[in-house]
């Protein structure tokens, strides 16, 4: 993989912690010339100082405000001078039953994981199609199955695999590849940040992530497809079962759903 990313610009929004920060460091590890974004300063200044003699561009921002968007990705090419892959990863988490929800938290999840990937998309748009870029989205299984204590989280997802979908088809004749990728249970970090049902952030993640796929694992898998062009991927058998199950007996897969989260209500509250 390291000939096809060496030299190629590739923006990564959210790449401060999880599984961005371990596309970032397989990226520059590649050759490849970075662009990320984050809101907090002193985690992209050390970013930076662990990489200080890559191709490494950084710049705070909020990916769920339009007019910060703008700026990092027309900062990206006044630095590169072209965008080949824009990766849309930055993201948050929630858990809450939705009876106990502030519509808010729905809010806040859709500013960041769905509006910030179109935002982004639309600033980065003509620079791909310059290059014949790819888009990618990371999704969620919560993007094919909707998920107890995730209303925010599924919708977000739902309608980001929805826009990818549009765009796939509509960028065909230019030449974009478009693709999205479900990487199931990864340890992330994404669940540390998770919101509750008030908007504030948990206190305690329910998950033992020291069981799952690293986020350098993750990256490495991610990179592949992109470099494949595969139309979607999702990573873990679990989330493949899911998908499947969904698909073709969605009534088992209320059955199983309902089974697992509300078993472990931690998962949920």
């Amino acid at each position: 993989m390291q000939e096809y990313y060496k030299d190629k610009v590739v923006v990564v929004t959210g790449g401060t912690d999880g599984i961005g920060r371990g596309l970032v460091e397989v990226l520059l590890k590649f050759g490849a010339k970075v662009a990320t974004c984050g809101r907090n300063h002193d985690k992209l200044y050390a970013l930076q100082a662990a990489h200080p003699s890559s191709f490494l561009h950084t710049l705070v921002a909020d990916v769920s405000i339009e007019a910060e968007c703008q700026r990092f990705i027309e900062s990206t090419a006044a630095v590169y001078g072209r965008i080949d892959i824009l990766i849309n990863n930055a993201g948050i988490s929630m858990r809450g039953l939705f009876k106990d929800l502030d519509i808010s938290v729905i809010k806040k999840l859709m500013d960041v994981n769905f509006y910030g990937a179109v935002f982004c998309t639309k600033a980065a748009l003509p620079w791909l199609i310059q290059s014949q870029g790819t888009i990618v989205g990371i999704s969620s299984i919560a993007g094919y199955r909707g998920l107890p204590g995730r209303t925010g989280y599924s919708s977000s997802k739902f309608a980001l695999q929805g826009f990818l979908e549009c765009l796939m088809t509509e960028l065909k004749d230019d030449k974009v590849h478009v693709m999205w990728v479900s990487p199931g249970f990864t340890a992330s970090g994404i669940r540390d940040n998770a919101l509750d049902s008030n908007g504030e952030k948990q206190k305690e993640n329910p998950m033992d992530e020291g069981k799952m796929m690293t986020a350098e694992q993750a990256a490495n898998r991610i990179l592949k497809a992109v470099k494949d062009k595969k139309r979607t991927i999702v990573m873990t058998g679990t989330g493949k079962e899911t998908v499947f199950l969904n698909k073709f007996l969605p009534s088992l897969a209320d059955k199983l759903v309902h089974r697992f989260y509300f078993k472990n209500k931690q998962l949920i509250k």
